[in-house]
């Protein structure tokens, strides 16, 4: 894995974290979760927190840089994902 792929990995395992953890459009999913497992379950607890969801999203990220990072199948995808994270970064600090 070159610096390039480990950057689009990072990028990706950050915005996919940040999608089922905080965004509006996974709060369905994150409501089914606790309503299916209770809301104190540990299940419910890793869908709403970033360092215990990010293990698992890296841990399927990983291997896809690793084994695949050359393939435009998984270059286009993790740079769209790496961009739209640091976009949202960005929204922060500028307004």
């Amino acid at each position: 894995m070159n610096l390039t792929q480990f950057i689009l990995a990072l990028g990706s395992t950050c915005r996919i974290t940040r999608f089922v953890v905080k965004d509006t459009l996974a709060a369905g999913f994150r409501i089914w979760v606790a309503d299916h497992f209770g809301e104190e379950s540990k299940l419910a607890y890793l869908v709403t927190c970033s360092w215990c969801t990010s293990i698992w999203v890296a841990g399927g990220v990983a291997p896809l840089a690793y084994y695949l990072g050359g393939s435009l199948w998984i270059q286009i995808p993790a740079i769209a994902l790496t961009l739209s994270y640091l976009s949202g970064v960005a929204s922060l600090w500028l307004d």
